[in-house]
């Protein structure tokens, strides 16, 4: 059985870079998106495992995306991770306290992606 993964980031080549990663574990299926808007509908209906949520986006940013999802029933439960160059002490806290279930330091190793979310998925 695969495990869905959703990754949202504004930058196409990130998405790019992330999708061929997470591939990389033979029972992840990712898909990605470019806002925090299509996030929403996105994990609604395809119902993903994990999201891996930049935090900063034009439009909608991850915090404010977190909480959207939190507010919709069909993801309310969905375990969030935040993707973030910000990984000062204070800032993983308050992510932590925002209800995340991690974060992934940008820039991340495309190397070592997979087995830091399945780390995070199983933990």
């Amino acid at each position: 059985m695969t495990t869905r993964i959703l990754y949202v980031d504004d930058e196409a080549d990130l998405r790019e870079v992330a999708a061929m990663a997470l591939e990389l574990d033979p029972d992840f299926e990712p898909r990605d998106c470019a806002s925090g808007e299509a996030a929403l509908g996105m994990a609604r209906d395809w119902r993903p495992a994990l999201i891996l949520l930049d935090m900063m986006m034009p439009g909608m940013d991850g915090p404010t995306t977190l909480r959207a999802l939190r507010d919709q029933p069909e993801t309310a439960d969905i375990p969030v991770i935040f993707v973030t160059a910000r990984t000062q002490a204070r800032d993983i806290d308050a992510l932590m306290a925002l209800g995340a279930r991690g974060v992934i330091a940008k820039p991340f190793d495309p190397m070592a992606l997979a087995q830091q979310v399945r780390a995070l998925l199983d933990g």
